[in-house]
């Protein structure tokens, strides 16, 4: 059975983009604590989206979540497996 992987993706609406994929692998934990941080800092936006997604990995998050990855989301997730040795 895989490892189930924590993501929150950080979306604005406002510019169309994906600004930041954090990768917490399987520390449920720390990604449930950040998760709640980041939605108490943008909780008076409605342009933002900000989400936590469990997954086998990012592959399967960007057919599940396909909305959020287009244009400049293609170029921050190939950062993100080019800084955990994916690529």
């Amino acid at each position: 059975m895989a490892v189930m992987k924590n993501f929150i993706l950080i979306y604005n609406h406002a510019k169309k983009e994906l600004e930041d994929i954090l990768p917490f692998e399987d520390d449920v934990a720390s990604a449930t604590r950040r998760y709640g941080e980041l939605e108490a800092e943008f909780r008076d936006s409605a342009l933002m989206d900000i989400v936590l997604v469990g997954s086998d990995s990012i592959e399967t998050v960007k057919v599940t979540h396909a909305n959020y990855f287009t244009g400049e989301a293609e170029k921050k997730v190939a950062e993100l497996f080019r800084s955990l040795n994916f690529a």
